[in-house]
C-alpha cells in the first residue's frame, strides 16, 4: 500500500512511494509527530538521478524488516534535494562541519525540533569497509535516545548553536579590481592541468564558470593564457567521454582526471551552463568545434529534456536496464567491438573503434567502452563518420532508456533559456529561440503569482508547493535578461525587474549587502542558509549580482546598480583564494569593470535587414557583460532605445559605459571593433 509520498509531485519521492517505510514528506506534522510519539526523526535526503541513493533505496528502504523497525521507533522523512535545497543546505553544512565530508544520500537523525544530533550519507545493510550497517546505526541512534537523551539534546543544541556561530567573511562590501582578478587568474593557472585542461584531479567537474570568467577575462584584457585555458579545456572535455559523442550533451563528471569515464547522469544546469560556455567559445575563436558542440547540446536538451508543458526536466538518470533486465550504470551509453560490428559491419566497426577509441579491454566496466573522440593521427572521412554516427544513434536509441526526472526546475529552466536564446540567435536558428521563449512563457504561466513570486519546480503542467530561492529569481531573471536582448521583446526586462525587486525586499540583508538563499518570509529552518560559492551551477548570491548588474546597465536603476557591487564584496575576498569556487562571482566582476557597455540597436523594424545585421553583431560582441536593446526609435520597449534616433535615417548602433557614449554608427565594422575593444 503507497505511503503519504504517493500525493507528492517529485519523481524522486514518487520512486519511494511503494516502499514499506511509512515515509512523511517534510513538513510541520511530521515533527509533531515525533514529538507526540516521542522519537527521533530520520531525514533522507537525494535525488532521482543519484546511484547510491537508488542503491540505499533497494538495499534498506524497500527491505520488509527495516521498514518495520524504522516504523516503529522513528518518523521517517524524505526530502528531494532539487525541491528543497534550502534544507539540503542546512542539513549538509551540518554533516560537513561533523564528518569533514557529505554528498548523497544524505542520513540525518533529527529530534523533533528539526535540530540534528547524528549524520552519515550511505550506510550499507551489512558492515563493509569499516562502515557500520544501516540496522545498526538505527540500533545505536535508538539506544542513545532512550537511555542517553540529555546527552543527545546537548550535542543538537550545540550543532545548532555552532552552525549559527559560522558567518561568512563578506569583505568589505566593494567589487574587486584588477589586482583581485589578476590574483584569481593566477590561482586558477596553478590549479591548471595543463597536460588534460580543466583544474584538479580526480573527480572532474566541468569548470563551467569559472570558463565563463577566463573568457571574459580575456575578452577585458587580451590575456591569452586565459583563453588558451578555456579553449583547451572545451576541447578536451567535447573529446573525451564525459560528452556524448553520438547524441550531444554533457555528463555530471568525470571519474577520472582524463574526462574518459562520466558519471553518466545528464542534468539540465550542466547541460545549459555549458551550451553557453562553447557558444561564447565560438563567439571569441570562431572555433567549428566550439560550434558543433554549442548547438548539439541545445539539440540534446530540446530532443531529450524537453517537457510537453514547454520547460525542460531536471535529469536523465546514469543507470537504465542492460537488456537482461539489471539496472547498470552506462548501460545505455558504452560499447564493446561485438556491439559495433553488430550494427556497423567488420569494416566499418573497425574504422569506429579507431575513431571512437574503443577497444577489446574497454575503457570502462567488463570490456565495454565510452565513446570518445581520441587525439590521433591520420584523417577520417567526414561522410563515413557521419554515416557510422547516424547508424550507432539509431541502434542506441533501441535500447532501454535511462530516466528521466520530469520535475521543471525554475532555476534551471532559466539557464536553460539564456543559453538557447543565445545560441539560437549566433547560429541562426530561430527554432532555440522559440524553445527559449515557449519555457519563459511556461514560467510565467505557472511559476509566477500575481506578487511575482516563484515556486521553485512544477510537474506535468502542476505547480509545486514549495517557494523558489534566491537561485531560481536569480537565473530566471538571468534568462530572461537573455531572451529581451535577443527578441527585443521588453516584456522580458519587465519580468525580470519583477523578480530582482523580490531579490532587493525580500533574499538581500540591507545593512550588509549579503544575499540569503532563502527569503525572509520563508519557512523558518535552524538556520538560514547563505552560500556565496558556485556548487553545480551559480550560487544564488552571485547569479543575483549578475542579474542587478544587467538590469542596471539597461535601465539605468542606481539601487539595483549599488545591490550587485555589494553582493560583489564576497567575490573581493573569496576570488583570489578559492576562484574554482565562485567563478561565476568573478565573471560577474569582469562586467563591472568593462561597464558594462549598453548598446542600444534602432531601426525601422525587427524584420529590417540593416537592423538585424547590426543587431547580430551587437549579440556576437565580446564585451563582459554587455547589454543589448534593440527596437524602433524612441521605442517604448527599452529604456536604452529612448532618445536614440536613426542617423541619416539608417538604422544605428549606439555604444554607452560608465555615462559616457561613443559616436552613434550605422557600420557594422565600427560597431563590431567596438565591442571587442
Amino acid at each position: 500500500m503507497p505511503n503519504r509520498l504517493a500525493h507528492e509531485t517529485s519523481p524522486y519521492l514518487l520512486q519511494h512511494a511503494d516502499n514499506p517505510v511509512d515515509w512523511w514528506p517534510w513538513s510541520a506534522e511530521a515533527f509533531e509527530e515525533a514529538r507526540k510519539r516521542n522519537v527521533p526523526v530520520l531525514l533522507s535526503i537525494g535525488y532521482s538521478s543519484c546511484h547510491w541513493c537508488h542503491v540505499m533505496a533497494h538495499e534498506s528502504f524497500e527491505d520488509q524488516e527495516t521498514a518495520e523497525y524504522l516504523n516503529a521507533h522513528y518518523v521517517s522523512v524524505k526530502v528531494d534535494r532539487e525541491e528543497r535545497p534550502d534544507v539540503d543546505a542546512v542539513y549538509m553544512e551540518a554533516v560537513q562541519a561533523a564528518t569533514g565530508h557529505g554528498g548523497w544520500p544524505m542520513t540525518v537523525f533529527l529530534t523533533a525540533d528539526a535540530e540534528p544530533f547524528y549524520f552519515g550519507t550511505y550506510f550499507p545493510p551489512a558492515p563493509r569497509q569499516g562502515m557500520p550497517s544501516f540496522r545498526q546505526v538505527l540500533q545505536g541512534v535508538r539506544q542513545a535516545w532512550e537511555e542517553r537523551r540529555d546527552e543527545v539534546t546537548e550535542v543538537a543544541g550545540k550543532i545548532v548553536r555552532d552552525l549559527a556561530g559560522r558567518e561568512i567573511s563578506y569583505g568589505d562590501a566593494q567589487t574587486p579590481g584588477e589586482q583581485e582578478l589578476a590574483q584569481a587568474l593566477l590561482a586558477l593557472t596553478r590549479e591548471y592541468d595543463p597536460q588534460r585542461g580543466g583544474f584538479g584531479g580526480a573527480p572532474k567537474f566541468p569548470p563551467s564558470m569559472v570558463l565563463e570568467f577566463l573568457l571574459r577575462h580575456h575578452a577585458r584584457t587580451g590575456a591569452e593564457g586565459a583563453l588558451q585555458m578555456a579553449a583547451d579545456t572545451c576541447e578536451r572535455m567535447a573529446r573525451g567521454g564525459i560528452y556524448d559523442q553520438l547524441g550531444g550533451g554533457f555528463a555530471r563528471y568525470s571519474v577520472d582526471r582524463d574526462w574518459v569515464v562520466p558519471h553518466f547522469e545528464k542534468m539540465l544546469y550542466d547541460n545549459a551552463l555549458l551550451c553557453r560556455v562553447y557558444a561564447h567559445l565560438w563567439r571569441v575563436t570562431g572555433s567549428e568545434l566550439a560550434r558543433r558542440v554549442a548547438l548539439e547540446t541545445a539539440d540534446f536538451m530540446v530532443r531529450e529534456l524537453r517537457t510537453g508543458e514547454g520547460g525542460f526536466a531536471s535529469a536523465l538518470d546514469a543507470d537504465s536496464d542492460d537488456g537482461t533486465g539489471k539496472h547498470v550504470e552506462g548501460a545505455y551509453y558504452v560499447w564493446t567491438p561485438a556491439q559495433l560490428r553488430e550494427v556497423l559491419g567488420e569494416q566499418d566497426a573497425e574504422l569506429a573503434a579507431r575513431y571512437f577509441g574503443v577497444t577489446e579491454e574497454g575503457t570502462f566496466e567488463h570490456g565495454r567502452s565510452v565513446l570518445q573522440l581520441p587525439l590521433q593521427d591520420g584523417l577520417f572521412d567526414a561522410e563515413k563518420i557521419t554515416s557510422i554516427r547516424e547508424r550507432l544513434l539509431a541502434a542506441r536509441s533501441e535500447r532501454p532508456a535511462p530516466g528521466r526526472d520530469d520535475k521543471v526546475v525554475a532555476a534551471w529552466n532559466g539557464l536553460a533559456i539564456a543559453a538557447l536564446a543565445e545560441t539560437g540567435a549566433y547560429f541562426d536558428r530561430p527554432d532555440l529561440v522559440e524553445a527559449a521563449q515557449a519555457t519563459a512563457d511556461l514560467l510565467v504561466r505557472l511559476h509566477l503569482d500575481e506578487q511575482a513570486r516563484l515556486t521553485r519546480t512544477s510537474k506535468d503542467g502542476h505547480a509545486g508547493a514549495n517557494a523558489g530561492v534566491l537561485e531560481d529569481y536569480a537565473d530566471v531573471a538571468e534568462g530572461f535578461l537573455a531572451l529581451a536582448s535577443v527578441t527585443g521583446e521588453g516584456v522580458w526586462l519587465e519580468f525580470a525587474g519583477f523578480l530582482l525587486d523580490h531579490v532587493l525586499a525580500r533574499f538581500t540583508d540591507p545593512e550588509t549587502g549579503a544575499m540569503f538563499d532563502t527569503a525572509a518570509d520563508a519557512e523558518r529552518l535552524i538556520r538560514r542558509p547563505q552560500d556565496p560559492t558556485d556548487n553545480a551551477a551559480p550560487s544564488g548570491w552571485t547569479a543575483a549580482a549578475g542579474a542587478l548588474l544587467s538590469y542596471a546597465a539597461h535601465t539605468g536603476s542606481a539601487p539595483h546598480r549599488t545591490a550587485a557591487e555589494r553582493a560583489l564584496g564576497v567575490v573581493k575576498a573569496l576570488g583570489p583564494r578559492v576562484p574554482r569556487f565562485i567563478g561565476w562571482g568573478l565573471a560577474v566582476a569582469e562586467a563591472v569593470l568593462d561597464g558594462p557597455r549598453e548598446v542600444a540597436i534602432v531601426g525601422p523594424s525587427l524584420d529590417d535587414k540593416s537592423t538585424r545585421t547590426l543587431h547580430r553583431t551587437a549579440l556576437l560582441g565580446t564585451a563582459p557583460g554587455a547589454v543589448v536593446a534593440v527596437g524602433a526609435p524612441d521605442g517604448d520597449e527599452f529604456p536604452l532605445l529612448s532618445d536614440r534616433p536613426l542617423v541619416g535615417g539608417e538604422p544605428a548602433a549606439y555604444v554607452c559605459r560608465n555615462f559616457t557614449c561613443d559616436a552613434p554608427t550605422t557600420e557594422v565594422e565600427r560597431l563590431r571593433a567596438v565591442l571587442s575593444d
